[in-house]
């Protein structure tokens, strides 16, 4: 038996980072919606033990190390369960080192072609937690839609779906680690922090245009790419109601009203970047 789902990346229309703990995990207020940039993750039950991991892209690790492997070792404890012999198959659309949460997205895909292929039955809070022990985005990524996460990003707080419109996400040739991204918050201080309340607010209100005014990263201001910078001002050309640089970086995406405006800014976006996505927001 097998089972196949499709993954969403998430975008961030806020992202702070508000404190540290004493573990070195630090704390952030992000708001976040899926959006529909789809990996496909695909489980196979095998016989005998252990887990096999394969994906299209040779860059990514097919061992303990990956997310989506991980994944189903907590899954099996959280489960209760015996591990059985697993194929894991992951084809890759979504970005690396772009701030869409693409290992975290197959993580999420993980645990609930899992829960589907064995029955369990395990409850949404119950998968979060297992997720919760793989990565910070993992939650956010098996409940999908739109939250306001805090603490290190595992505390969900479920908001309405962002209103109907077209996203342009662009990812650069440059790619951010998430440990240097860290590593440049901690030795600098934000110019401008996101106004998270007015942001959530909007959301609940539906307010696109809000939402494209309160866009607000500290991780851009800390990283300062030169390609972030161009990547909007080519966005703002084509009258996008806000644009931002999402997570950790590197990608890009801007709000768009209008189908028209957001496909000739991805085409032209497509003049200089490879990796130009146009997708809608996925509740």
């Amino acid at each position: 038996m097998e089972t196949t789902v499709f993954a969403p990346a998430k975008i961030n229309l806020t992202l702070d980072v508000t404190g540290r703990r004493e573990d070195g995990y630090h704390l952030v207020e992000t708001v976040m919606q899926a959006v529909s940039l789809f990996d496909r993750v695909t489980v196979r039950e095998e016989k005998g033990k252990g887990i096999r991991l394969r994906t299209d892209d040779e860059r990514i690790p097919g061992d303990a190390s990956n997310t989506a492997y991980r994944a189903a070792e907590a899954f099996f404890q959280a489960a209760g369960l015996p591990p059985v012999g697993l194929e894991i198959r992951l084809e890759k659309f979504i970005p690396m080192q772009a701030g869409l949460a693409g290992g975290s997205a197959d993580a999420a895909g993980v645990l609930v072609a899992l829960n589907e292929l064995t029955d369990a039955r395990l409850e949404l809070d119950t998968l979060c937690e297992a997720g919760s022990r793989v990565g910070a985005d993992v939650p956010f990524c098996v409940m999908g839609g739109a939250a306001l996460c805090t603490g290190t990003g595992t505390i969900l707080s479920p908001l309405p779906s962002i209103p109907e419109c077209h996203i342009v996400i662009a990812k650069p040739s440059r790619g951010v680690s998430t440990a240097e991204a860290y590593r440049r918050i901690d030795e600098s201080a934000p110019r401008r922090r996101p106004h998270t309340s007015v942001m959530v607010d909007a959301v609940c209100a539906g307010e696109l245009s809000t939402m494209g005014r309160e866009l607000c990263n500290v991780f851009e201001q800390a990283i300062a790419l030169p390609e972030v910078s161009a990547i909007k001002a080519v966005m703002r050309e084509y009258r996008t109601l806000g644009c931002l640089m999402t997570g950790s970086g590197s990608a890009v995406f801007g709000l768009f009203e209008g189908r028209d405006e957001a496909r000739r800014c991805a085409e032209s976006l497509r003049k200089t970047i490879e990796e130009v996505v146009l997708c809608r927001p996925c509740a």
